[in-house]
């Protein structure tokens, strides 16, 4: 009995061992660990910015506040700033939020991170003031 081509290739294609898969496997995770602490900077920078994001929100909320009342205001509640649940909290926010000074010329803000992102003990901090000027004051 004579066999045709299309039957002699499907009982040649066997596809891949599972050696080979393994192996694969194993570089793409060597690729992985390689990679991992050149990426971790650019992961704690993307989260450093969600406290930028919220102070400039109290910046806003703050001058706000002064054209109405003359003064800045010591509480978030009063200028309408709401803390979002924290990841201690099972939430989604890393930094806590609280106004650390304010009267009629100036206030003080300040974002501190609920995680140590490269678990040396410091936290991050970031700070606004009524200028608008958000800096670092504790890097992580």
């Amino acid at each position: 009995m004579r066999k045709t081509i299309l039957q002699q290739n499907q009982r040649n294609d066997s596809g891949f061992s599972m050696t080979e898969l393994m192996v694969v496997l194993v570089i793409i995770g060597v690729l992985v660990l390689l990679a991992l602490p050149r990426l971790r900077p650019v992961v704690t920078k993307a989260k450093m910015t969600e406290a930028q994001l919220m102070l400039k929100q109290v910046y806003t909320l703050e001058q706000s506040y002064k054209f109405e009342n003359d003064r800045y205001s010591q509480s978030l509640t009063d200028i309408g700033f709401e803390q979002e649940k924290l990841v201690t909290e099972s939430g989604r926010a890393r930094y806590k939020i609280e106004i650390t000074a304010a009267d009629e010329k100036g206030f003080t803000a300040q974002a501190t991170s609920v995680v140590d992102f490269n678990n040396n003990g410091v936290f991050n901090v970031w700070v606004v003031d009524e200028t608008g000027n958000i800096k670092e004051k504790v890097p992580d």
